[in-house]
């Protein structure tokens, strides 16, 4: 308990990394009981590693590569344009649709994609609607966790306990804690909706600040091929209708440029459309089919004729002040074979003549939006002549591939839901049909797997196993029965959820399901309740990450787009984590017969 103690105290003071404190705990637990050996307990060193190979920390690192593969594929833009149109003009009905599809979506999926996916979504809307992204983005990350408490796979803590649970001889299904569980989703969600948007402070200028980024145009060519998605369309009232989130400056056909207004212009194979563009459009483009990688003459088969690769990224880089290419055209420059990449776009800040997109010649400052491998795109870190802008490189959706992804998911979840495979056996068989069906690629699985995670649950593991071996958690859980003597069940049940829920907005909450879950069992038997309502109130607990934003990492995620404060989290989600005990604290005793 000392060693527990003292690694809660390091993880709270947040001095070193997770992964450091985590080895020193998994350490000590192995020098202890190595070096001090007792007559009456026997801890093998092998029985404080077996959190390594957990099956319920296998299962959440597959389901995590299996929520990027829906996130690599654009799997839910089709839902999302939905929601959006739906979603009316009022700040409360925006939020009422969107966070309500966000904490749905989150009951089957891990909730860190789903905030992933829903951030730059509820911040366009709040942009176009004209409120304060601010007021969603912390209730988006809030209304995950709550969605995420409801079913076996919503939450890597729920996986967590049951897993701890089972080898205390009681198994979880599927959906055994989902009627409390969408009980207390809907306390919450009422005042997520509809108290925290007045306890969050307004940030003057975020909007701005979102369009100005969002706005910045890039000069780009899109080539006609001959089963391109806008071969045969025609121009109407001088515009392409196919074409509204882009600026068209120019059609060349023949080599022949044709200005707007485009009067009667029916797009034929061959033709190239010189357009204007966000970042945005373009990736949105390039992901749906109708862009395409500018083809280089020196190429036998244009690019265009190709469909981008699996691992196609996009990235910005700047022509440095002395760059061999400063007064060359995108053409003559050459890039794709000297450097590995191909340009895609050309943003300048002064005006930039309208001419074709390969007769631009470059300029010093001028920002280049350029496409190709991980690798490639790593290289230009010690290039002179174009400077990367290290956060911009970003992987483009393979759209393309969003049918057989969905697909993947929807059967992973029927397995396991209905009991045709074990959790760990669907989600592991999940990630490599997404490996086979192209929807994910290693590197995308590497960036997705979480060394923090991995440590954190394996070394928490190691010291519930100590707890349960050396009577521990038999001595913790006999104090808790101790102090409240006279107390009903529901008293108990009560108290254990408040401490579990105080202690997860400090510590993990994977490592205080774990602790806490061997102990709450041995509570519940001794006086005489069904271990599952305590059980429960540990999954329930350990979820309530709402008042600290390290409580969660999804709360981390939202916190840099929302400006959002340290206090801010305080402030808006103690209110939540009290609302959550008290309401638990009736439905658990009223669910369970306490």
């Amino acid at each position: 308990m000392l060693i527990i103690g003292v690694s809660v105290v390091c993880f709270a003071l947040e001095k070193w990394s997770i992964e450091v404190i985590s080895l020193a705990t998994l350490v000590a637990f192995v020098l202890l009981f190595a070096l001090v050996p007792s007559e009456t307990i026997q801890i093998k060193p092998f029985e404080l590693v077996q959190g390594f190979a957990n099956p319920a920390l296998i299962t959440v690192i597959c389901l995590l590569m299996i929520g990027q593969a829906l996130f690599n594929t654009d799997a839910l833009d089709g839902p999302t344009k939905f929601l959006i149109s739906i979603s009316g003009t009022g700040i409360t009905r925006t939020l009422i649709v969107l966070l309500g599809s966000a904490a749905i979506i989150s009951a089957f999926l891990n909730n860190t994609p789903v905030v992933v996916m829903f951030i730059p979504v509820l911040t366009a809307i709040a942009a176009k609607r004209n409120f304060d992204a601010a007021k969603g983005l912390m209730p988006l990350s809030y209304i995950c966790i709550l969605g995420g408490m409801t079913t076996l796979i919503g939450s890597s803590t729920n996986l967590l306990v049951a897993d701890v649970a089972a080898r205390e001889g009681y198994e979880i299904s599927f959906f055994d804690f989902t009627v409390p569980g969408v009980i207390l989703a809907l306390v919450g969600a009422f005042y997520i909706i509809f108290i925290m948007p007045m306890i969050l402070k307004q940030r003057p200028g975020m909007v701005e600040e979102l369009k100005l980024n969002s706005g910045r145009q890039f000069v780009s060519q899109i080539e006609i091929t001959a089963n391109h998605p806008l071969l045969g369309i025609e121009s109407r009232l001088g515009l392409f209708p196919q074409l509204t989130d882009m600026t068209v400056m120019m059609v060349v056909r023949r080599e022949i440029p044709i200005r707007p207004p485009f009067e009667d212009i029916i797009l034929s194979s061959g033709d190239i459309i010189i357009v204007a563009a966000t970042r945005e459009a373009l990736t949105k483009a390039l992901s749906a089919g109708s862009a395409n990688v500018p083809s280089h003459p020196k190429e036998e088969t244009p690019s265009a004729e190709k469909e981008i690769e699996v691992d196609f990224n996009l990235a910005e880089v700047i022509v440095s002040p002395g760059s061999r290419f400063v007064g060359r055209t995108v053409q003559g420059a050459n890039i794709r074979f000297t450097e590995g990449v191909v340009v895609m776009g050309v943003q300048r800040n002064s005006r930039m003549q309208h001419r074709e997109f390969r007769d631009i010649r470059l300029e010093p400052d001028d920002t280049l939006l350029i496409g190709g491998t991980v690798d490639a795109i790593n290289r230009l870190r010690s290039s002179r002549d174009l400077l990367l802008l290290e956060w911009s490189a970003a992987a483009v959706p393979m759209r393309r591939f969003a049918p057989r992804a969905i697909a993947i998911f929807a059967l992973v979840v029927f397995a396991a839901s209905t009991g045709i495979l074990p959790i760990m056996v669907a989600s592991l068989a999940g990630v490599f049909a997404m490996f086979a069906a192209s929807c994910l690629n290693i590197r995308q699985a590497a960036r997705t797997f979480d060394g923090r995670i991995f440590m954190l649950v394996a070394a928490a593991l190691a010291g519930a196993v100590a707890l349960e071996k050396t009577g521990g958690a038999s001595y913790l859980a006999n104090g808790v029965v101790t102090l409240f003597e006279g107390q009903s069940p529901a008293v108990i049940l009560s108290a254990f959820f408040l401490a579990t829920a105080v202690l997860t907005n400090f510590l993990s909450n994977n490592a205080t399901a774990v602790l806490f879950t061997p102990i709450a069992i041995k509570v519940a038997l001794a006086i005489g309740a069904p271990p599952e309502a305590f059980i429960a109130g540990v999954i329930f607990a350990a979820n309530c990450s709402f008042a600290t934003p390290v409580g969660y990492q999804t709360n981390l995620l939202v916190m840099g787009p929302g400006h959002y404060r340290f206090s801010d989290f305080i402030k808006a989600g103690s209110p939540l984590v009290i609302l959550m005990w008290l309401a638990y604290s009736f439905v658990g005793p009223w669910h369970y017969g306490l």
